[in-house]
């Protein structure tokens, strides 16, 4: 009877352990993941900063083999 509750006793210490690890684990995830909620990446930069990619309306003149040269840049540069 003894070594019943004794193996009773270890079992319900690592499920406790297992469950208090699994909680604790994800709630350290919703905090992360509520700190970077709020992150914005994107933002309009300050200072003095230069606009490096410029939509030009000339560029629609451009014959239709661009998007291969740029393709094939690309991979010959392993990016």
């Amino acid at each position: 009877m003894g070594s019943w509750l004794k193996l009773c006793w270890s079992a319900f210490k690592i499920f406790f352990s297992f469950t208090a690890c699994t909680l604790l684990f994800y709630f350290g995830l919703l905090w992360i993941n509520q700190e970077y909620q709020n992150y914005h990446r994107y933002d309009v930069p300050k200072g003095k900063a230069v606009k490096v990619f410029q939509n030009d309306s000339s560029a629609e003149n451009v014959d239709e083999s661009n998007w291969l040269i740029r393709l094939l840049f690309f991979y010959e540069s392993s990016e």
